[in-house]
């Protein structure tokens, strides 16, 4: 397997402002990757504020207070299910794919009108891997995810209709705003009735409007060994109706 980028293994430096998912513009899913050493406080979305440091966002906000339910313990795959060959591996607090290919599914619970922010990053541009939403129970089919709900997609290299940010086969990306291969990226997918909203790094990439399933489950795929796709802080905010 090749070695992931020593952005991995080194400790976080500071860039320039802080782009987060999840609990707002600076805390919560965010590791304050892109935050100034500076500690700058920001409002995060529930009447408290929060501090980007170099060593990681400090907030006010609680999952109680903010609505957002943190679906991975960054420990164990509790919640979780396997489908299909392949595994992810626990791996510097993330979740790597390898092998493939399969679905990691969050079993736990499943959506309906939804939030759903994590990060991921990618060895290579060619690296594959997808986001999957609203599928059913697959069982230990990773198909089921692929035929009956829809697949965000990771990969950079790919064409117009299967790159990143697309919906995988029905409507590519406007455009890929990620960053060079070994950094971590933030995906955002909005989903309301049938309409898609799905942002990378927080520019809005697509939108979209499907006619599948109106709730499932979430999951991660493990597309093949050459592959090893990484994600961590995995969080969803239900919409209620």
């Amino acid at each position: 397997m090749k070695l992931l980028s020593l952005l991995f293994a080194a400790p976080l430096l500071a860039l320039a402002s802080c782009s987060a998912v999840g609990l707002g513009d600076c805390c919560g899913s965010a590791d304050c990757a892109d935050c100034s050493t500076e500690a700058s406080d920001q409002d995060c979305g529930c009447g408290e504020d929060c501090g980007c440091t170099a060593a990681g966002p400090t907030c006010g906000c609680t999952d109680a207070t903010s609505g957002w339910l943190d679906l991975w313990d960054g420990e164990s795959l509790a919640g979780w299910s396997m489908a299909g060959p392949g595994e992810f591996q626990i791996v510097d607090g993330s979740l790597m794919a390898t092998g493939g290919m399969g679905l990691l599914w969050y079993s736990d619970a499943d959506f309906q009108d939804f939030t759903l922010a994590l990060e991921w990053a990618a060895e290579d541009a060619s690296d594959n891997s997808g986001v999957f939403v609203r599928f059913p129970d697959p069982g230990n089919d990773p198909w089921v995810a692929v035929n009956q709900g829809y697949e965000l997609q990771i990969c950079d290299a790919a064409d117009a209709m299967h790159n990143t940010g697309s919906v995988y086969s029905f409507q590519g990306s406007t455009h890929i705003p990620t960053k060079p291969a070994g950094e971590w990226n933030t995906y955002e997918i909005s989903v309301v009735d049938q309409h898609y909203t799905v942002k990378v790094n927080g520019e809005v990439v697509n939108e979209f409007d499907g006619e599948r399933s109106a709730a499932g489950h979430v999951g991660l795929q493990n597309h093949d060994d050459g592959s090893p796709v990484r994600f961590r802080n995995l969080r969803v905010l239900r919409h209620e109706g």
